[in-house]
């Protein structure tokens, strides 16, 4: 067996300094905005499904407006154009197809 000169690393990124309690605060806001999101996603869905078929959607729930676009690359631009480049969670983007889902992202 070879032996190896360096320690094995098992992770990419230094470990995250935030606490458990601020974790789980950040994951119930993030589920509390999908919830939100999710219902204004299936209001709209019905009638920007068939010209938008498989476009990503971001929806901002505290004004129901929204960024369509085909790529997602090209919907988190339009989303650092329009909100700018933050750590704040204010949107939640869904693809406009059968499920909606194309993974959940907040942005």
């Amino acid at each position: 067996m070879t032996q190896l000169s360096h320690p094995r690393r098992t992770r990419i990124l230094p470990p995250s300094s935030i606490v458990a309690s601020e974790k789980n605060h950040r994951t119930e806001q993030g589920d509390a905005l999908a919830i939100r999101c999710r219902a204004i996603f299936e209001r709209l869905r019905p009638q920007l499904i068939e010209t938008h078929y498989n476009w990503h959607i971001a929806i901002d729930p505290d004004t129901e407006q929204y960024l369509l676009d085909p790529t997602l690359d090209g919907i988190t631009q339009k989303i650092r154009s329009v909100y700018g480049n933050t750590s704040e969670v204010k949107l939640t983007i869904f693809r406009l197809n059968d499920t909606g889902t194309c993974g959940r992202l907040w942005v």
